[in-house]
């Protein structure tokens, strides 16, 4: 008898489901290790993806932009982001030039006032890529380490590194929240037309799901502040010696200088191309 092997092929919702939502996020949130821009000291990445996420809003010329998209997606593509945060960035990008060309249309601009408003397109999608490269590539302990060195207070850099770490445990209490709401309700005996019942019925649960997912995140968030009080969290990280001990791992190396020193060169070329046509 010859066996064969049946792989089960995923449908487009079990790709769409909470669990896999949840791995992607959990994916996203804990960073890879071994991307192209994680061997770079978090404070020398930040420093770059704030030029990267202000200079576009007063850059205009396309080629320029252009550019730049070119490099921050390749450099996007090393980090291996979420296939999820790539989703809900395409939606985006989708909506946004139908939205503009729509508009163009019944305001009788035409193709032209698309193309000009385009601009604005590229704008948003290299901060967008810079945004997805970067902080997929750091880890959340990194993050909010290198804030608490650029001079963050101590609270807020905690609060960073603690929302990314809560984010996967909030999605699956609200999905045991929703299923729970599920178990003990009463779905709609008849779907109606396209099943309009039964989407006011999840919606409903949604809104619902909601409440108690917001108190328990509060009791949990006193109880980690309580917990870290206790042990002396705040007078610690204001001790000078505790701080310099916990920031001791980072260090500006010549590889960090010579990424910035091949970005600026880069950005120059760009602007001095973008003068010559």
């Amino acid at each position: 008898m010859e066996l064969v092997e049946q792989t089960h092929k995923q449908t487009l919702w079990e790709k769409l489901s909470v669990e896999r939502i949840k791995v992607e996020l959990l994916r996203t949130a804990y960073g890879h290790s071994l991307t192209f821009l994680s061997r770079f000291d978090p404070r020398i990445l930040i420093g770059w993806y704030s030029f990267f996420a202000i200079a576009p809003w007063f850059i205009n010329d396309k080629l320029v932009l252009f550019g730049m998209l070119l490099a921050i997606a390749i450099l996007t593509y090393t980090s291996k982001p979420s296939v999820l945060v790539l989703i809900v960035l395409a939606l985006g990008l989708i909506s946004d030039a139908a939205y503009m060309l729509i508009v163009s249309l019944a305001f009788g601009g035409g193709l032209s006032a698309a193309w000009a408003l385009s601009t604005l397109t590229l704008k948003l999608l290299v901060i967008a890529l810079a945004s997805i490269a970067v902080f997929s590539s750091m880890d959340p302990e990194k993050l909010s380490d290198a804030l608490l060195s650029l001079g963050m207070p101590a609270q807020f850099s905690f609060g960073v590194a603690y929302g990314y770490r809560m984010l996967p445990i909030l999605i699956e209490e609200y999905n045991n929240l929703l299923y729970s709401f599920r178990l003990r309700g009463r779905a709609p005996l008849r779907k109606g037309w396209l099943g309009w019942r039964s989407l006011v019925y999840m919606g409903k649960l949604s809104v619902l799901a909601f409440y108690p997912l917001i108190l328990n995140t509060a009791k949990r968030t006193r109880t980690t502040v309580e917990a870290l009080e206790v042990k002396g969290f705040t007078y610690a990280i204001k001790d000078p010696k505790v701080k310099k001990i916990k920031l001791a791992y980072m260090k500006v190396l010549p590889r960090d200088y010579i990424f910035l020193g091949v970005s600026s060169i880069y950005v120059a070329c760009l602007f001095w191309l973008g003068n010559q046509f």
